[in-house]
């Protein structure tokens, strides 16, 4: 353990760690979403307080649990936690913990090995999926692989070290390969001129030509888009949602003056708040339960979990704008920022035929299960 992984450690558990980070979280957000770079310093906010370290696997320097239900519960807090801070860096460090849950998975010991080596010396990795037609190829050569094509949304493009890429090899189900995501030439981050989320550079970042050996491919073809952990995995981004809804509401109780906390109608606009934000809270905390426990039912659940989340996160944006009023749209202020950022993250891909996948389980039976079902 290096001197700065063990004063991380000395500052108590993941959660306390990620708390005594949250103010500065939210004064570099700041500056990032006024001049959007990738946020370096934020990052190394995460690093020092071996945030990074947590959820990697054992081997490589992480933390142990008892079993997945801890662990994912622990995984919830921190998530909902930097979410709270900022919503850019939030959506950074879920692709860094989902990538260290794909090398728990499937890692090699000496994949573990060099993990191990890279977390020490503080890289973050994160996991691009999402690419143009034809999308990613991996072509087989005499010494080694090479890979072809390029990723968009790519978020941390050109600021993580690390990215883990799916790519399609000449036959058979589409693989997992660990890429260099530092590259400023292969970084193109022109296009991402968006209101919020700004910190993340969701560029593209073209893959072509890459060399990688067999060292680098990771797991075996069709490992990654295994059901349940592939679709109820999305419990992951929910939760970072969820800060940002749980930002939003604590901002909002505090922008409410005297005279609002006396009208009765601005209490109930508040109560609303509270109770859609503790909705949301509820189906993503049973949703990583669910996920933990690798439930045949998870990944309806993950799509219906993704709607209740939606949901909250837009009557409380409404809810919080009635309240504060014109300084909810002032461009400096914590509250426009956060609403800014959520109105671009709830728009994660396919949000309509994820609810539509869920109704279409849930007709069949009622997936909720655990001996409480409904028909």
């Amino acid at each position: 353990m290096s001197v700065a992984d063990a004063r991380a450690a000395s500052l108590g558990t993941a959660e306390e760690r990620a708390h005594s980070i949250t103010r500065g979280l939210v004064d570099l957000g700041a500056r990032y979403d006024a001049a959007p770079v990738f946020p370096v310093e934020s990052m190394k906010l995460l690093r020092d307080a071996g945030l990074h370290l947590t959820f990697a696997p054992p081997e490589a320097g992480g933390e142990t649990f008892p079993d997945r239900h801890r662990q994912y519960a622990s995984m919830l807090s921190v998530l909902r936690i930097v979410g709270r801070g900022d919503l850019s860096v939030g959506r950074l460090y879920e692709g860094h913990v989902n990538a260290m849950l794909l090398f728990d998975w499937f890692g090699t010991a000496s994949q573990h090995a060099e993990l191990r080596r890279e977390l020490g010396a503080g890289a973050f990795y994160g996991v691009w999926a999402t690419e143009p037609a034809p999308g990613v190829q991996l072509r087989s050569e005499e010494t080694g692989w090479t890979l072809d094509g390029a990723k968009s949304f790519a978020t941390g493009a050109g600021g993580l070290a690390h990215a883990i890429v799916t790519a399609q090899p000449a036959e058979g189900s589409r693989r997992l390969a660990i890429a260099i995501a530092s590259d400023p030439a292969r970084a193109d981050l022109s296009r991402w001129r968006v209101r919020g989320m700004r910190a993340t550079g969701s560029g593209s970042y073209d893959l072509s030509g890459l060399k990688i050996s067999s060292d680098d491919l990771l797991g075996a073809a069709g490992d990654y888009d295994r059901d349940p952990d592939f679709t109820a995995g999305a419990w992951r981004f929910t939760a970072v949602q969820l800060g940002g809804i749980e930002g939003l509401l604590i901002e909002m109780r505090g922008a409410m003056t005297p005279a609002a906390r006396e009208d009765p109608l601005q209490r109930a606009k508040f109560a609303d708040a509270v109770a859609a934000a503790r909705t949301a809270y509820l189906w993503v905390r049973e949703c990583a339960m669910r996920a933990a426990a690798q439930d045949v039912d998870g990944p309806a659940f993950a799509r219906i979990t993704r709607g209740v989340v939606e949901r909250a996160a837009l009557d409380v944006m409404e809810l919080a704008s009635r309240v504060v009023g014109t300084r909810s749209a002032i461009d400096g202020q914590r509250i426009d920022k956060i609403i800014r950022d959520l109105s671009l993250y709830l728009r994660q891909a396919g949000p309509d035929y994820a609810k539509d996948q869920a109704a279409i389980a849930w007709l069949d039976h009622d997936a909720w299960g655990d001996g409480d079902t409904l028909w």
